[in-house]
């Protein structure tokens, strides 16, 4: 006789901590001893394919709903990059940084989003579950990476889109009042950049995470009606703005430089984040090896070409030196008698970070149903609803946290985590599609591999190397010439070293060319970020390290040994004071 189904909603030890090392306190200690060569033992351990697309998929008891088609994904990337981006930071940066050379500033952090792009999709059709870059890292890096990688998926996911709500607030404050914190709460007590209350963020996450949770297929729907009345009106900022260019506004082209194109670049880099939320939707795609390529490498292209013509027809449209910082285009139709595009502009912006939030939600909560599978945090988070199909609990986990952020911290807070994290984490994809390609366990030779990898940290070596000296202001040729000979041997090195694996279905073309470029591009936009940057980042992954010592090698550790440590719980009991003493 069959046992019954168990309750969803469900709260006991078991369901969070079902690890032998957390039974008891003495299994605990036992296994704090151990934490040495369990961390040898994880840095060492990668999964599989199969691991990552069947065993895992047990955790979460239900199966999610296959609904999505290429339409679906398309919509999706637009959906989730097409946000605030575009209208709050193109005035900043043509202004402040490029000047009319914005366009080729939103082209380079183009090119460098769609080769992360490529990646992400070879990896999503080879092996299509809900974790995305995590499980992908998990297999080619090992636990430890796909640790460090899915810490700061969370935080992407937390400070994402609390900064997203934050945004949809000053946008909406700013149609009613010119003043962006009109609807916030200022507490003069609290110290700076945390003292204005922001409860309509907290409302509009919520509303946007309950939509989420209500059925992946519904929330696909209305994301693409609302995208396609979203690109409808973009396309009328764009033939406006052309209609009213003057070639004239475009002289000076490059007014600060390529000094200024790039600095800019690296801000406008987040215009263009959102679509590795699409990859994690491979789960519930019908035909993975067809629609997500053209979802993901589609919708990547038209964006790109989208922002290339609305930064174009802006800075034809008005001087760079007349450009608004805060509301480039609504300041910029008003200055040719269009006063009304300014509620245009901001509906458009309302509903772009409306959408954004809405595929965030569902691709968060898909990251952390697969982190939560594999035992990094508790598997209580990769349950899947029997009814909706959808991650309820790992959705609740991320919205009430990022709840919490939106409700207190300011934006300059936020942006500057999020966008280390993200190239953090596309730079570790790109060199996990190397090791993909180039690395076998028990096929490929040490010697194969020792070559590889010289190639790979002379690459690295050389980027970091570009990076700082254009960080240090130096434009003295030599040093680059240097660096880029170095890039180019190698490179050269990996294209003649023998590949192990080749793609079945879809697969990055030009490799090693076009993943090495994206190692390089991701690392000299990192180095532009600036050093508070840089401290936030390494302060949240010593973070991390500390959780991970005390809470996630072991679980992960129990997992990967599995029926040995059944057999070592009760000797683990007796032994734990002497092992300890």
């Amino acid at each position: 006789m069959e046992s019954a189904p168990k309750p969803y909603w469900r709260f006991t030890k078991q369901d969070f901590y079902p690890e032998p090392t957390f039974r008891t306190l003495a299994t605990y200690k036992l296994a704090l001893c151990q934490t040495l060569p369990r961390l040898k033992d994880r840095l060492a351990g990668r999964s599989t394919d199969s691991n990552e697309l069947v065993e895992l998929k047990k955790q979460s008891e239900n199966e999610m709903k296959k609904c999505l088609t290429w339409w679906d994904l398309i919509w999706l990337g637009f959906g989730s990059v097409v946000g605030s981006g575009i209208f709050s930071l193109t005035g900043q940066e043509a202004r402040i940084d490029a000047g009319p050379a914005i366009t080729i500033s939103y082209a380079v952090s183009g090119l460098s989003a769609l080769l992360s792009v490529f990646c992400y999709t070879e990896f999503a059709v080879e092996i299509p579950v809900a974790g995305g870059s995590f499980s992908f890292l998990r297999i080619e890096l090992g636990d430890f990476i796909a640790f460090i990688a899915a810490g700061n998926i969370l935080l992407e996911a937390i400070v994402g889109a609390a900064g997203l709500g934050r945004s949809w607030s000053s946008y909406f404050a700013s149609l009613i009042n010119s003043n962006p914190n009109f609807l916030r709460i200022r507490v003069s007590s609290f110290a700076e950049g945390f003292n204005l209350l922001d409860p309509l963020a907290v409302l509009v996450l919520a509303v946007a995470n309950s939509i989420a949770m209500s059925g992946t297929q519904f929330t696909s729907k209305l994301n693409w009606v609302f995208s396609i009345l979203s690109a409808g009106v973009i396309l009328m900022i764009i033939v406006i703005g052309f209609l009213h260019a003057e070639s004239s506004n475009l002289v000076p082209f490059f007014p600060y430089g390529a000094e200024g194109v790039f600095r800019a670049a690296a801000v406008v880099y987040w215009s263009y984040t959102g679509f590795d939320m699409v990859a994690t939707m491979a789960e519930e795609t019908k035909k993975p090896s067809r629609d997500i390529p053209v979802g993901l490498v589609g919708s990547m292209s038209v964006i790109t070409v989208v922002y290339c013509l609305m930064t174009l027809s802006l800075t034809m449209m008005v001087k760079y030196t007349e450009i608004d910082v805060d509301a480039a285009y609504s300041v910029a139709f008003a200055t040719v008698g269009m006063k009304w595009a300014k509620y245009v502009v901001g509906v458009v912006a309302l509903k772009g970070m409306t959408t954004s939030l809405l595929v965030g939600s569902m691709g968060q909560a898909r990251y952390t149903t697969q982190i939560a599978r594999s035992h990094m945090i508790p598997p209580w988070f990769a349950l899947v609803h029997p009814k909706t199909g959808t991650p309820v609990n790992a959705t609740l986990l991320v919205t009430i946290i990022s709840c919490i952020v939106a409700f207190f911290s300011s934006l300059d807070v936020l942006s500057s985590v999020l966008s280390f994290s993200t190239l953090f984490i596309f730079m570790l994809m790109a060199i996990a599609l190397l090791v993909r390609r180039y690395y076998v366990k028990d096929v490929t030779s040490k010697r194969d591999l020792a070559k590889f990898l010289v190639c790979l940290f002379v690459v690295m070596g050389s980027s970091i190397g570009i990076t700082a000296l254009w960080a240090s202001n130096k434009r003295g040729w030599i040093g680059f010439a240097v660096a880029g000979v170095f890039f180019a041997l190698g490179t050269v090195g990996m294209v003649l070293l023998p590949k192990q694996r080749f793609p079945k279905v879809w697969g990055v073309p030009l490799v090693p060319w076009l993943p090495l470029l994206s190692v390089g591009m991701n690392i000299f936009l990192i180095g532009s970020l600036g050093l508070v940057a840089f401290w936030r980042f390494f302060i949240c992954s010593a973070l991390m390290l500390v959780y991970y010592l005390l809470v996630g090698v072991h679980a992960t550790y129990d997992v990967a040994h599995q029926d040995q440590q059944e057999l070592k719980v009760e000797d683990g009991k007796e032994d734990a004071n002497q092992a300890c003493s």
